[in-house]
């Protein structure tokens, strides 16, 4: 199974990226997983925050490919047990699914053109998480997941 992460902004303190790289890392026996990063923009180019989530949106649909199941990450999704999340990857590669694209959006959300292309609307809970934080928890579930899958122990 190929998984691609598709994220706003690049990652700027080192923390963040240490914790990324550690689960990209832990990851590498179970799957391939790739890391592409768009543009973030601001209000210091973009007239509102409209403006920013339609252009981060173009950059996201032209990364993303179109005969992936596409997931998105939004605080509205669907809520799902890390069991449940790991049933669902299990589903995609029973039903022939072996692509899968992740979106993490920016700062201001993901435009609804993004989220209506969405195979699934994922939420890790009602809260909303900083971007660089929303994607070290995808890739500790995504982690965490293919553990469950190969009946591998996992701090509960």
């Amino acid at each position: 199974m190929r998984i691609d992460v598709i994220a706003v902004g690049k990652l700027k303190e080192r923390y963040w990226v240490d914790a990324c790289n550690e689960y990209l890392k832990r990851l590498k026996p179970y799957t391939r997983v790739s890391v592409c990063e768009v543009t973030d923009r601001s209000l210091r180019t973009c007239e509102n925050d409209d403006q920013i989530r339609v252009l981060e949106a173009q950059d996201i649909m032209r990364m993303s490919h179109p005969s992936a199941f596409l997931v998105v990450l939004d605080s509205r999704g669907e809520q799902l047990t890390s069991e449940q999340f790991a049933d669902r990857i299990v589903e995609l590669q029973n039903n022939g699914s072996s692509h899968i694209v992740f979106v993490v959006g920016g700062s201001v959300g993901v435009d609804d053109q993004v989220r209506d292309k969405a195979n699934l609307v994922l939420s890790f809970g009602a809260i909303t998480l900083p971007h660089n934080l929303a994607r070290v928890v995808l890739l500790e579930q995504l982690y965490r997941t293919f553990r469950i899958i190969h009946g591998e122990p996992y701090h509960k």
